[in-house]
């Protein structure tokens, strides 16, 4: 499996064989990362988030038209889980590598096709600019530092090639005040009541909670985020908010209507619900220009 990337390695990265996947040991992991590494390693739930979660009509349009035709390119998906972004999309990329940070999830990854190394996203052991498409989904708030992972994915792509991140939660949508704070916080007990989604027992919901970093009134990501990041490497950067229901439609600009929760809480924090700030999503389509071009490796 290694051979198989090999000549995209640094040449002292300490990547070795594990069981099924690849391994660059991490070092100093933090609270977040092992939440992150105990949720996605939980055989029951990373299962159950490849099953329901990003696998509509609406996601496969969308990221289609994101990511373009793929066939015969060398693809790096960031924060892969269990494999969901492929296991959706499909096509013929001539290299397809999973990252993740769980062993569970890359060996769920590794069945849908992906190659799985487990490595930290903010040093990555591979030289820079030899990625066609780079993308990150629902990964950013799932990490510390959202800056250092961006750079980072940011560096493997090579002239003309494209970074694609999405699912990450804008921040001037999620940021709750008041009465919507109230409710935000009281949705939690109603979905372990009624068994929702991924809240079905206290455990699930606590750890899924830890691992969701940026996931909180307040945090996410923002349109200046991308730009600030992105611009002096020498993308050309669109972002497009959006509100999960729609497919390829978004890269024209039209966000979709959130379901009446999301609505109901920008309303009481004093904002207008179908404004662009209030999209729950921003989905970031980055090329690289060209002429832009590094010496590092």
């Amino acid at each position: 499996m290694k051979a198989k990337i090999s000549s995209y390695l640094l040449p002292d990265a300490p990547v070795v064989e594990a069981d099924n996947y690849l391994e660059c040991p991490i070092e100093d992991q933090s609270e977040g990362l092992r939440a992150n590494i105990y949720y996605f390693n939980h055989p029951e739930w990373a299962e159950e988030y490849l099953t329901y979660c990003h696998r509509s009509e609406a996601f496969r349009s969308r990221w289609s038209a994101a990511v373009g035709d793929w066939t015969d390119k060398i693809v790096v998906d960031i924060g892969c889980g269990p494999g969901n972004i492929y296991a959706t999309l499909q096509g013929k990329p001539k290299l397809l590598i999973g990252v993740d940070v769980a062993p569970g999830s890359l060996l769920l990854a590794g069945k849908q096709g992906y190659i799985p190394l487990l490595a930290d996203a903010t040093k990555l052991p591979f030289v820079s600019e030899f990625a066609d498409v780079v993308v990150l989904n629902a990964a950013l708030h799932h990490c510390e530092d959202m800056e250092g992972i961006l750079k980072e994915a940011a560096r493997l792509v090579k002239p003309g090639g494209t970074i694609v991140t999405d699912h990450d939660p804008q921040l001037s949508a999620w940021n709750y005040k008041g009465f919507a704070k109230l409710l935000w916080n009281a949705r939690l007990y109603i979905y372990k009541f009624t068994g929702h989604g991924f809240h079905k027992t206290d455990s699930q919901q606590s750890w899924g909670l830890k691992c969701e970093i940026h996931h909180k009134p307040g945090h996410g990501v923002t349109k200046n985020f991308f730009f600030k990041t992105l611009s002096p490497l020498g993308f050309e950067v669109n972002v497009y908010p959006h509100n999960h229901d729609l497919g390829a439609e978004v890269l024209q600009g039209k966000k979709g209507k959130a379901e009446f929760k999301y609505r109901l809480g920008n309303i009481l924090s004093g904002r207008n619900p179908g404004a662009d700030h209030s999209a729950l999503t921003l989905m970031c389509v980055a090329k690289k220009n060209v002429e832009h071009a590094s010496c590092l490796n």
